[in-house]
């Protein structure tokens, strides 16, 4: 199999997964939306939330599969299967010791970790509340790096479809957990909170049995001062500070953010959200795809075969994403009073929440471009050049935030967050393309300029449609739901038109992995 069509494969198992775990994503945010609504209530919910997703990135879905999968894949290529098995046994140990470490104290020390990541919170209530269900969740930490773990022993193996399915067990146990738990004890902080430490559980057991099957073992096994693994201590820490950098934006977006409205948290939050199913479906599932091709390639010194894929991946991935980015700017208030609006979330949360979504969505041309570029310096086993384009981002995002803030309010963070990653994708591709020697920038240049081109004619179209009343209104889930469809299906199918009649070639490869 070629690199394209195994990127084309892996990439089309991922996005079919991850769309299926994004809309059970969307319903449960709507069962927290009608249960918290965007209030005080919300806002400690989603600030202790934040904080073992932040070391989640930390440990497990980032630094895990940029320092693991090289690795085990170049293991794989020269030194066999036995000796796989061994290194993810060890890798397997590893985690268990240092995660588990960090995750008991994560739990001893959340009073003081809350006080840092939400200064702003002075009612003591609240802060009571953000510490205990800091406590409940912390442990989804472990749970999610050993998942992480699985997902890149597997995709070493080629095997893509389940690990990427896993994200969906875990928003399918927070929606039972919630449900099951409010009947029985009329608490959904408290119902939500469980629901995201055992969704952590499941998505890690939901991919023991094709772990097993590939011959992996879940035996500890000691004896760290491997060459291998001091490699992957050695990519990992630099990838750990980029991580942390990264989540440092999402720190500074709501310490900030703890400052104004009450309510502003959750705004960033859901439009956050919204933006994060485009990135996930088409940024994170290219980034993943590429990742063990280009890792083959860097590994046995193809660069042509590197250059020519990652120009590919490229221009696949901005055919998708610069579409999606059109269209939910121009159906932002339908989507989110669709989804959201009933219960404690009024429209005029949905007012707020679409406002800060249109300045996130300029930037996911950039976000998941980022995702794949990063994928291509971890192939060459270079983590460290992403860290520090990403720190100089980190500044700029602070600078900007603290300008734009004062007139856009919590919309200001949203668009510092988004022009930071513009800077950090365009100085990436730039240092790439000269290593490189070339990326086939020309080509990628072309083929943005007209998906660009057809991505407004049919933002503009669907913003022109969108315009009826019945989204300011609550409730009539069904009649939204037909309506918004409706709209999204004759965008999708403008979009395809002009795509034919501006001969944009990604359109073939889109068509080829839809008829698979």
């Amino acid at each position: 199999m070629t690199g394209k069509k195994e990127i084309t494969r892996a990439a089309s198992s991922f996005s079919f997964a991850t769309i299926l775990s994004r809309l059970l994503g969307f319903l449960r945010d709507m069962i927290l939306a009608r249960y918290l609504g965007a209030s005080g209530i919300s806002d400690a919910f989603f600030v202790a939330f934040r904080i073992p997703n932040l070391m989640r990135d930390l440990f497990a879905e980032g630094s895990m599969s940029s320092a693991f999968i090289p690795v085990l894949t170049e293991v794989n290529l020269r030194e066999g299967p036995k000796e796989t098995i061994r290194i993810a046994r060890l890798t397997l140990t590893l985690i268990l010791v240092v995660v588990g470490s960090f995750t008991v104290a994560g739990i001893v020390f959340s009073p003081c970790i809350v006080k840092i990541i939400a200064p702003g919170f002075q009612d003591p209530g609240k802060i009571d509340t953000t510490v205990l269900l800091t406590r409940i969740m912390f442990p989804f930490l472990l749970f999610v790096s050993l998942a992480a773990f699985a997902m890149g022993a597997l995709n070493v193996k080629g095997v893509y479809f389940v690990p990427a399915l896993a994200s969906a067990w875990f928003n399918i146990t927070i929606i039972i957990t919630i449900i099951v738990v409010v009947y029985f004890f009329h608490n959904p902080l408290i119902a939500a909170a469980i629901g995201v430490t055992i969704g952590g559980f499941m998505q890690f057991a939901t991919q023991v049995p094709s772990y097993l099957r590939q011959g992996y073992s879940l035996r500890p096994l000691t004896g760290f001062n491997n060459p291998h693994i001091r490699k992957m201590g050695m990519l990992i820490v630099p990838v750990m500070f980029g991580q942390a950098v990264g989540q440092l934006n999402i720190f500074i977006s709501t310490l900030l953010a703890s400052y104004l409205q009450e309510g502003s948290i959750t705004y960033l939050y859901y439009s956050m959200r919204l933006i994060q199913f485009p990135i996930g479906i088409f940024g994170v599932a290219m980034a993943m795809a590429v990742l063990p091709t280009l890792s083959r390639h860097a590994a046995s010194g193809d660069i042509s075969s590197l250059r020519s894929d990652l120009s590919y991946g490229l221009r696949l991935l901005f055919y998708l994403a610069i579409p999606s980015m059109a269209g939910l700017i121009a159906l932002r208030e339908p989507i989110i009073s669709m989804l959201f609006q009933r219960g404690q979330f009024t429209y005029a949360d949905t007012v707020q929440t679409a406002f800060s979504l249109v300045f996130y969505c300029i930037g996911i041309w950039s976000m998941v471009g980022n995702k794949v570029m990063v994928s291509a310096f971890y192939s060459l086993k270079d983590t460290a050049t992403p860290v520090k384009i990403a720190a100089l981002a980190l500044l700029l995002n602070v600078g900007l935030s603290l300008v734009l803030m004062g007139p856009l309010r919590h919309g200001g963070l949203a668009l510092a967050n988004s022009l930071s990653s513009w800077v950090n994708f365009l100085i990436l591709f730039y240092i790439l393309r000269r290593r490189l020697r070339g990326v086939e920038g020309r080509a990628i240049v072309r083929s943005s300029v007209k998906i660009t081109t057809a991505s407004l004619l049919m933002g503009v179209v669907l913003s022109l449609l969108s315009s009826a009343g019945i989204w300011a209104q609550g409730g009539r889930f069904l009649e939204k739901s037909l309506l918004l469809a409706a709209l999204i299906s004759g965008g999708t199918i403008l979009y395809l038109v002009l795509s034919k009649v501006m001969h944009i070639r990604e359109l073939r490869d889109v068509i080829a992995v839809v008829r698979r």
